[in-house]
């Protein structure tokens, strides 16, 4: 056995269940030997953060062998870490590390496509007879030689890439050097399976599932239908991407990526306590998807979709609508909810660019986001309460946002390096100028200025950990929304004998909620203040209120 999996955490296999994940992008974490790219020593050198936040676990974005056109999802070899970020043996220190803190580790598996340097492309390609020839999805042209099907690429432009070598095209559901995999070849899924078997071998404690539902494709090769103006959203696609204008029916989301899910969570219960969250990327089906893929305790342990990483701001509404549908769609099913991550505008920026309180906003959100039934993403800088980066066009390294500039600006803005001493060069990532530049603003929220402010964004995210660990029903309870009105948001969280009341005001200005009917005790150590005048609690802009019932 590893010796990893021998200083694991306890294991407790449903650990996953309400836990508090840490996203970490490593090349903008921390550089450790001063390249301007952050790495994996990098790192465990910073894990004393994410212990002091109360995280319980962390999820890397890749660091496997890659030439980098799309930052480390697309992977030339998928059980090596690529040189800019280390060796296999900083990443047993970082797990072994991690576990000494009682962090576990999750890391991004990106499965439904690879490289097209990798060594099973570079062969497939080369002829139409050879041994791997079907490990990726191949097709001739249409009559008339152009591609096969409709399907489009979330990167703009057709899905298919001619081949001068084979005489037929590839698909690609993103960049063209990132060929997809044919997963109804056996051949593939067991390989796959096998890159999974080495990671757990390796010691870690989950997986994060690039694209989740992007695996299969339409063996029959048909057309996607178009999608009705009046039902297209921005939701996993910029609105300024014709992806957006298909409907997609055959590109994705078969339902052959069932079986698959079985035979990979078969995998995972090999070994003890180990999880999986998937991505699911749809703008219309995304929760339906997301309840397949978690029903019946035998596919992945979670999902997220995209409703909270959407454009639109939150609402009492919507967060009622959005949580009610997955109860609906996926009543045995777990969701994992984030606000912010590697592909997305910060929220902070998304959906705050009006609000005059900025960070009593952010703290509004955290605590909401927190108490959510379902298990918590924080993406790197969040708990600094960091903005979206406004970079100049010289300074973009993200083909995505170079492709469709200035409309869409990609994802540059969400990945510039955490900042960590408000007075060192380049705020304490890196000794060299970083890969993508550190903003002025971000400085005066670095983590040695926030951490000395009581009151900080950074102190709040603590504080609310804390409390929520002590509440067992926010992790693991059942949720059931009272009626509030338009700006306040109301539900109560039970499990076992635990019902705890949470009131949120939405709004930019001070209102008063009527408690609901019963005897509710008020908790404190939350670090939102409000009043109680008998039924009525009195709370500020972007307050909030918790209590027990008695």
């Amino acid at each position: 056995m590893n010796q990893a999996n021998q200083i694991s955490p306890m294991p407790d296999k449903d650990w996953w269940r309400g836990a508090v994940i840490y996203q970490i992008y490593p090349r903008s974490y921390q550089d450790s030997n001063a390249d301007g790219i952050g790495d994996l020593r990098g790192i465990t050198a910073r894990l004393p953060h994410i212990a002091s936040l109360g995280a319980d676990a962390i999820w890397i974005s890749p660091f496997f062998t890659s030439p980098m056109k799309d930052f480390g999802y697309d992977v030339s070899d998928y059980c090596d870490v690529d040189p800019i970020f280390g060796t296999l043996d900083d990443f047993d220190l970082l797990i072994a590390e991690a576990h000494r803190l009682n962090i576990r580790v999750m890391i991004d598996l990106v499965l439904s496509h690879t490289s097209d340097l990798h060594p099973w492309f570079v062969e497939s390609r080369s002829s139409l007879t050879n041994p791997k020839a079907d490990w990726y999805v191949w097709a001739d042209p249409a009559p008339d030689g152009t591609p096969p099907t409709n399907w489009l690429s979330i990167f703009g432009g057709s899905a298919w890439q001619w081949d001068t070598r084979r005489l037929q095209y590839f698909l690609h559901n993103f960049l063209t050097s990132q060929p997809d995999l044919n997963f109804h070849n056996p051949e593939v899924q067991d390989a796959l399976l096998d890159v999974t078997r080495f990671w757990l071998q390796k010691g870690v404690d989950g997986f994060r599932l690039d694209t989740i539902n992007f695996y299969f494709h339409d063996k029959h090769l048909r057309h996607n239908p178009a999608l009705a103006p009046e039902l297209r959203n921005a939701q996993t696609a910029p609105a300024v991407n014709p992806y957006n204008h298909q409907e997609h029916l055959y590109d994705k989301s078969q339902p052959e990526n069932l079986e698959f899910l079985k035979r990979f969570r078969a995998v995972l219960d090999e070994y003890p306590a180990i999880t999986a969250v998937g991505e699911v990327g749809d703008s219309q089906r995304g929760l339906e998807i997301a309840g397949e893929y978690t029903s019946g305790g035998d596919k992945v342990h979670m999902c997220y979709a995209f409703e909270f990483l959407a454009p639109d701001a939150l609402t009492p509404v919507s967060v009622k609508a959005t949580q009610e549908k997955f109860q609906l769609v996926a009543p045995e099913g777990w969701a994992c909810w984030a606000f912010s991550n590697h592909d997305v505008m910060r929220h902070i920026s998304r959906w705050g660019s009006n609000v005059h309180d900025v960070a009593g906003y952010a703290k509004l959100l955290s605590a909401l986001l927190m108490t959510l039934r379902g298990s918590v993403c924080i993406y790197q800088g969040e708990e600094l309460g960091l903005p979206e980066a406004d970079l100049a066009f010289e300074d973009l390294q993200d083909p995505y946002g170079i492709q469709f500039w200035p409309n869409y600006k990609g994802r540059d803005g969400c990945r510039t390096p955490m900042v960590w001493e408000k007075a060192a060069p380049n705020g304490g990532f890196s000794l060299v100028k970083p890969w993508l530049p550190v903003p002025a603003n971000h400085l005066e929220l670095a983590v040695d200025a926030e951490n000395v402010e009581t009151s900080s964004i950074l102190n709040q995210y603590r504080q609310f950990l804390a409390f929520r660990r002590r509440h067992p029903a926010f992790a693991k309870g059942e949720i059931e929304f009272l009626d509030a009105g338009n700006e306040v948001l109301s539900f109560t969280r039970m499990h076992g004998n635990e019902a705890l009341l949470c009131i949120f005001n939405m709004s930019e200005h001070s209102v008063v909620a009527e408690l609901p009917e019963g005897g509710w005790e008020a908790l404190d150590g939350h670090g939102f203040p409000s009043e109680q005048n008998e039924r009525n609690i009195s709370l500020s802009a972007w307050g909030a209120w918790f209590a027990r019932r008695t």
